[in-house]
């Protein structure tokens, strides 16, 4: 976990490693609120744009795979991000067999309740772990956490752009990247024969 304080504002913000998601996944406690915090770390998905995800927008995406269509992002700007299969499938089952049809919202919540969940998960991390850092953890920075994932894996930064709706890429530098996560440094110091 990378945190790092804001810019004249309280809190910090967090940047999870895949095994934090993958903790914070494991305390949530129903399969909506898994669904929801998955959509923010695997997708990029802002709050609102959670509340909005309907099973139809996930489309296929020819040779890039599964996408998911975000109609309503920030601006009202539509973008297409790509969705883990597994994520896609958990989306399809919903509409398939629990009762959400295709043109019905998935998390039928409030972004206040994202918020809430995000909170609680945080709060039952950091007790259960001793890290207290987990208790800066915001919805947002889940989105944040893809984001820097993109840029460890070296993901275009053209194409980061697009999935993720930035209009420039000083926002995505300046507020996402964050700096290098260990595994990241650890491969590049290997690219230095000397360290």
């Amino acid at each position: 976990m990378m945190t790092e304080e804001y810019d004249g504002k309280e809190g910090r913000r967090v940047w999870l490693s895949r095994s934090e998601v993958e903790q914070l996944l494991g305390v949530a406690d129903d399969p909506l609120r898994k669904v929801a915090f998955r959509l923010g770390a695997e997708v990029g998905l802002r709050s609102h744009e959670v509340v909005s995800v309907r099973p139809e927008h996930v489309v296929d995406g020819g040779a890039a795979g599964q996408m998911l269509v975000v109609p309503e992002g920030k601006g009202e700007k539509l973008r297409e991000a790509p969705i883990p299969d597994s994520l896609a499938d958990t989306i399809d089952a919903a509409a398939s067999f629990g009762g959400v049809d295709d043109d019905e919202v998935l998390v039928d919540r409030s972004t206040r309740a994202l918020r809430n969940w995000v909170e609680g998960a945080r709060d039952e991390l950091a007790s259960t772990t001793g890290e207290g850092r987990w208790r800066h953890l915001t919805f947002h920075d889940l989105r944040r956490t893809w984001a820097g994932q993109l840029a460890n894996a070296d993901v275009d930064q053209t194409v980061a752009l697009r999935w993720g709706g930035w209009n420039d890429l000083d926002t995505f530098l300046n507020h996402y990247r964050g700096e290098a996560t260990e595994k990241a440094q650890a491969r590049e110091r290997g690219k230095v024969g000397w360290l």
